[in-house]
């Protein structure tokens, strides 16, 4: 019976590891295709069967991208960008996280929900009113109107605030202040250390989005210096012709930086998903 469960055991394992294979397939070929139309010249995007192999154009497609934009300037201003924003995020939503989940105030409660309904609201409903205090404040065409509206967000207050209830016991938060802890140093010496996995989950998911985000970057920042990347490769787009090597090469090359920093915090990514999921 014994040598029966084990064989059924090495039978769902398999099973779960050609899933979990089939899926990672599906999701690395959108880049892998990237690549390879990158590597290629234009005319391999319409051909049947489709190329499956990469070209020895990639280098040839990426000068061109360099010839077109100023994409080394576009990649630092989009790190600039998604930097100072994700520490801003970590450090404010953390923060108000602590207060929502440890402090006692009069309306923390109607607070809170008050900042989760903010999520509902579509984020192209603030785009008018948010341009015009950005222009009142003459920061359009600066680096500034992308970063300064994203230091902090909804989203990331409701995870820390869920984060540090489900894993800071009260009993660590009154034994600090029996210490002589004040609010900021209970943040700071006891909550941080305990919420690594959970700012690395959160830092990742901001850095990604912002890295991304396209539609508020190209209403306020027109002159070329201040482009991000997203907004430089756009106008890699020609008029009445467009050149998709030239153009999935860019992308590409601007995707690495996103991979990069996804291997860098996947373990912390991953068990800030994971924590409490398993009871010891």
């Amino acid at each position: 019976m014994n040598e029966a469960k084990k064989k059924r055991y090495t039978i769902g394992d398999i099973l779960t590891y050609v899933f979990l294979s089939i899926l990672t397939i599906f999701s690395v070929f959108p880049f892998y295709w990237m690549f390879v139309i990158g590597s290629n010249q234009t005319n391999a995007i319409n051909k049947f069967p489709p190329k499956m192999v990469p070209g020895m154009n990639f280098i040839e497609n990426a000068l061109k991208v360099f010839e077109k934009i100023d994409f080394l300037k576009s990649v630092f201003n989009s790190f600039v960008v998604s930097g100072l924003i994700t520490l801003s995020v970590l450090f404010f939503c953390s923060l108000a996280g602590f207060a929502f989940a440890k402090l006692q105030f009069k309306g923390r409660k109607q607070l809170f929900i008050f900042v989760i309904a903010t999520m509902m609201v579509p984020a192209q409903l603030g785009l008018i009113p948010m341009y015009m205090i950005i222009s009142k404040l003459g920061w359009i065409n600066s680096l500034n109107a992308v970063i300064v509206p994203g230091m902090v967000n909804a989203f990331g207050v409701f995870w820390m605030r869920q984060y540090i209830s489900a894993t800071i016991p009260n009993e660590l938060i009154d034994a600090g202040r029996v210490d002589g802890c004040s609010n900021f140093r209970l943040y700071w010496n006891v909550t941080l250390p305990s919420i690594r996995p959970a700012m690395a989950t959160l830092g990742l998911i901001t850095f990604m989005n912002v890295w991304n985000d396209f539609l508020w970057p190209l209403v306020v920042l027109k002159d070329k210096s201040v482009h991000t990347i997203q907004i430089a490769l756009r106008t890699l787009n020609g008029a009445y012709y467009q050149d998709y090597a030239m153009i999935l090469a860019g992308t590409f090359m601007a995707t690495l930086p996103i991979l990069v920093v996804f291997l860098l915090f996947s373990k912390q990514f991953i068990a800030g998903l994971t924590e409490g999921a398993v009871k010891s």
